[in-house]
């Protein structure tokens, strides 16, 4: 079976299975407002939790790149320093 036919049954596979979806939701058969309600559920549980980690990453990054400007302010300084011991020598 060559990839077209191949690809070609499974679309057709699936707008029959959302044709079918769509008419036992419309017939009431399928009471899918539950089902939507936890799944959104857990979604907003995933979300706040990325959410929170992603936080803490960005309090650890602003941590090291204050450090890092504390660094860079020190070793600015301590090369004024020598430059101005080196003039005045």
């Amino acid at each position: 079976m060559n990839n077209g036919l191949k690809f070609g049954l499974i679309f057709l596979g699936g707008i029959a299975l959302g044709a079918l979806g769509t008419v036992a939701v419309s017939r009431g058969k399928l009471d899918l407002k539950p089902v939507a309600a936890d799944l959104i559920s857990r979604g907003i549980d995933v979300k706040d939790a990325l959410m929170s980690k992603v936080e803490a990453v960005k309090e650890d990054m602003e941590d090291l790149t204050a450090e890092a400007r504390q660094a860079s302010e020190k070793r600015k300084a301590a090369k004024a320093s020598r430059e101005a011991g080196e003039v005045q020598a």
